[in-house]
């Protein structure tokens, strides 16, 4: 099977830099990061909201294009954003010896050394820490807002909430309006996800390339993740690939199981990549040597048949609830093992809204609408209780004017199609 149908030219794959405007794919970086931050200053006018202090590396980077040791600063409160809605500030408040690192982003009016509020930063003396933290950021919110204003904050511990709470500001979860705004994407948004899905389907493409009975989970794994950092990617997420009887369940990630003859082999991408913007698609492989068997072609026939059902319901205006009412309807057989969303939002990672299935939407969904602008991954996954394999399918789509663009051109298992 040709599989470089990509052409993987040198010149596309030395320009996919990490947060340069060098890209040769025609990216406005400042563009980008002028819509984001308009974007969330919007959502926050809409929920009242006067300022939001943002931990998460993931939303730092959203509202202000600024990015360091993403993986990291996920588990360590060493950095940290404050946004204005009035568009007065915008400050970022960096990890000690990184102040350089935002030099020169149009989006931030200051940047200022970061308090670590941590165990692991202070010990015994973190309430300490914890109140000298809330006392420079109340100092701060009362110059820029004033006292008794409403405050955004997330992924922060809960004694440094308490301490600011004692301010007498009104604190409400930051989640719900830079949620909101990462779910619709500009023009020059659209843009870096292509790139990221480009290397990515770069990455999976070696790997299926290298695929063989005898090669570990872990090594096959390994090329895609080197694949991805040569091409500039940042990081992956998950280490979700597994082959022959682990394939049932999901959610198996890779091991040292050796791949055997004529098994599945089943991915998730999960790759952070370009841009910092998610390339999230899965594909299942058979190993050979022989064709596959019945039984293998029938559990990817269904899953075919599910996310190509699904990706057509993507249309502006179309309700969550509605959405679950027409998506494909689950044969018993597999019900249990079904992935748990029927498709989720996608941006710089995994995002608002999650689209449920019909028999989950009572217990586990809500309501909203689908918009164009909105990147959608549609989800699949089947797998019968006990059965010797399972068959993962994941396409990523855009939402238009005119319907659902498809933005995850790998293609699929020709044999298993057959």
């Amino acid at each position: 099977m040709e599989l470089d149908w990509h052409g993987d030219s040198q010149c596309h794959r030395d320009s996919l830099l990490l947060d340069t405007d060098d890209v040769g794919i025609h990216v406005d970086l400042e563009a980008v990061r002028c819509y984001r931050l308009q974007r969330f200053r919007a959502e926050m006018a809409r929920h009242d909201i006067a300022a939001c202090v943002l931990f998460d590396p993931v939303n730092i980077r959203y509202a202000s294009g600024a990015r360091n040791m993403q993986i990291f600063n996920a588990r360590n409160p060493a950095r940290y954003l404050l946004v204005t809605q009035d568009q007065s500030a915008v400050i970022l408040y960096e990890f000690t010896g990184c102040m350089h690192l935002a030099d020169d982003l149009e989006t931030l009016t200051e940047v200022r050394r970061a308090i670590t509020v941590s165990f692991v930063a202070a010990g015994d003396e973190i309430k300490r820490r914890e109140m000298d933290w809330a006392a420079e950021v109340a100092s701060t919110l009362t110059e820029l807002v004033g006292k008794g204003a409403t405050v955004g904050i997330e992924r922060i511990n809960a004694g440094a909430v308490q301490a600011l709470s004692g301010y007498g500001f009104l604190l409400v979860d930051a989640q719900q309006p830079i949620e909101r705004a990462r779910a619709i994407k500009s023009q020059e948004e659209v843009a870096c996800v292509k790139a990221s899905l480009y290397a990515t389907e770069i990455a999976v493409a070696r790997l299926r390339q290298s695929l063989r009975p005898g090669l570990s989970e872990n090594v096959l794994w390994s090329i895609l993740h080197q694949a991805i950092i040569a091409q500039n990617g940042d990081y992956v997420e998950t280490r979700l690939l597994s082959s022959g009887q682990r394939t049932n369940p999901w959610f198996q990630e890779s091991g040292n199981r050796v791949i055997g003859k004529n098994e599945l082999v089943a991915l998730d991408t999960d790759v952070v990549g370009c841009y910092g913007y998610y390339a999230d698609f899965s594909r299942t492989f058979h190993s050979g040597p022989d064709e596959p068997n019945a039984d293998q072609r029938q559990l990817y026939a269904a899953a075919y048949e599910q996310i190509h059902h699904n990706m057509e319901l993507l249309h502006h205006g179309l309700a969550f609830r509605e959405y679950a009412q027409r998506a494909w309807k689950i044969p018993e057989k597999y019900f249990v093992n079904r992935y748990y969303v029927s498709a989720h939002g996608v941006g710089m990672t995994g995002e608002y809204p999650y689209l449920y299935h019909g028999a989950d939407f009572l217990t586990a969904g809500y309501d909203g609408h689908i918009e164009v602008g909105m990147t959608l991954c549609v989800e699949s996954y089947i797998g019968e209780v006990g059965g010797c394999e399972g068959v993962k399918l994941e396409q990523q789509v855009l939402v238009t004017p005119s319907g659902p663009e498809l933005l995850s051109n790998f293609p699929f298992e020709a044999s298993l199609c057959a």
